[in-house]
């Protein structure tokens, strides 16, 4: 069966339109940041040169040649940036603007027939190079954030990469005829209705990358108290229920910020605020990364310390409460120092509630306050 070249190009044009206004009214939601404005640009980009291309021989030359494969591969290119944007990687517009002079340079400067040859090669080029590209930004962002989606996209621009080669070395032989809808299209045809496939499964693809991040972060959000990033007591209770599979021994702590109602009232939430966000980060400088900081509430945090027993982790809390100490001092502007009680507990994590753990260290911990706070105290186990 031949395919006709001319309706699979209206076909992907229109294709295109579809998944940028797609694109474009899922950032529109709110949910998103700008990724799918530039993958939604991109795929209207791509339409319009499709469409332009469509009408070759209809139109001036200008339009279906230079125009129409230049605003194409500035699609390709903004696909490119859109999704290192999404990685966070910097974007070189200065590069954007020479390349897409050079190819409309190239093409301006191969007209024809004689020049299809090489107007191939420079099209075939730039997209495989941008396919490329994608793909290796693809593969570090499911490395680096561990998104599954991500590995897909790999999988759906890495054929193209090797499909634009072969496009490459056939025009360097001069195989790829004199015009772009020959009568017979042959393999050509059926190449350019699965491009049109791969389309529609890469528009997919982004938007699943897109809805993947977002429910990470919703999740993460979820979990997380958001003035300190400690984990919040939903976070730790989903955190224990994993830790189910047998028992394993932890340390709990207890800490308690002393007089921070007091500082408070005095210096106001804004110098409060600042107290817990630095006693979050001056702990987590300190633990490990298997070590969980959650905020139960107010100015109280518990850490777990898996595999740690009583006594090492009073040495913890110590060192914990000296440098919360130091880090206090070096604010100038807040004449009454916070310090730290704390209350330690060994405890055994399988398959118990956190109330339930939070009993003993909680004992260790009003002690420390009865005895006059800044201090550690602990329910040490006896010796077997």
């Amino acid at each position: 069966m031949i395919l006709d070249l001319r309706t699979i190009f209206v076909t992907g044009a229109l294709t295109c339109f579809i998944i940028g206004a797609m694109q474009l009214m899922t950032f529109a939601t709110g949910r998103f940041t700008r990724s799918p404005v530039w993958w939604g640009v991109s795929s209207l980009c791509i339409g319009a040169g499709l469409l332009g291309a469509s009408f070759r021989g209809a139109i001036p030359d200008i339009v279906s040649i230079e125009f129409a494969n230049t605003i194409m591969l500035a699609g390709c290119l903004l696909l490119l940036f859109g999704i290192r944007n999404f990685a966070g990687r910097e974007l070189n517009w200065f590069g954007f603007g020479v390349v897409l002079l050079g190819i409309w340079t190239l093409l301006a400067l191969s007209p024809g027939a004689e020049g299809y040859s090489t107007r191939v090669m420079v099209v075939a080029t730039v997209m495989a190079l941008c396919d490329a590209a994608i793909v290796r930004e693809a593969v570090r962002l499911g490395r680096q954030e561990k998104l599954r989606s991500a590995w897909l996209l790999a999988a759906l621009f890495s054929p193209t990469v090797v499909i634009y080669a072969g496009r490459i070395t056939l025009a360097a032989l001069d195989q790829v005829g004199t015009t772009l809808f020959p009568v017979d299209s042959g393999a050509t045809g059926w190449l350019a209705a699965t491009g049109v496939a791969f389309v529609i499964l890469r528009g997919q693809a982004l938007l699943l990358l897109a809805a993947e991040r977002s429910n990470r972060i919703l999740a993460t959000l979820a979990r997380r108290d958001p003035l300190t990033g400690a984990m919040n007591r939903s976070g730790l209770e989903q955190w224990l229920a994993r830790q189910a599979r047998g028992a394993q021994r932890a340390a709990l702590l207890l800490v308690d910020i002393d007089h921070f109602k007091k500082l408070n009232d005095t210096l106001g939430h804004a110098a409060g605020d600042r107290i817990l966000r630095l006693f979050a980060s001056s702990v987590q400088e300190q633990l490990r990364s298997t070590d969980i900081l959650a905020r139960q509430g107010g100015d109280e945090f518990a850490i777990i310390l898996p595999d740690v027993g009583a006594r090492e982790a009073v040495r913890v809390a110590e060192r914990l409460r000296g440098t919360f100490r130091d880090k206090v001092s070096d604010l100038a502007e807040i004449g009454l120092q916070p310090t730290l009680s704390i209350g330690v507990a060994e405890v055994e994590l399988g398959g118990r509630e956190l109330d339930d753990l939070l009993v003993e260290a909680d004992e260790a911990l009003y002690r420390a306050k009865r005895l006059g706070r800044d201090r550690v105290q602990a329910q040490l186990k006896p010796a077997a």
